[in-house]
């Protein structure tokens, strides 16, 4: 069996398919970011934020007023 000989100088690689496929992995990624985007603006954002403020925090773990009625619902 004999082999031919190439020489490795000669031997051309595909980079063109490659640097495509590059350009279209990028251009997907920044697809998918663009619409998580406009998803989140159009869906999450419109909400109010919650108060987070110390004062609020400390007003809502706060324990009942003295002057609300005891509840007697436990025997």
């Amino acid at each position: 069996m004999s082999m031919r000989y190439v020489n490795p100088s000669r031997v051309e690689l595909p980079r063109r398919p490659l640097r495509r496929l590059g350009r279209e992995l990028i251009l997907l990624v920044l697809a998918k970011i663009a619409l998580l985007t406009l998803i989140w603006w159009l869906a999450i954002a419109v909400y109010e934020r919650p108060d987070t403020r110390p004062a609020a925090i400390e007003h809502l773990l706060a324990p009942a007023s003295a002057s609300s009625p005891p509840t007697t619902d436990h025997p």
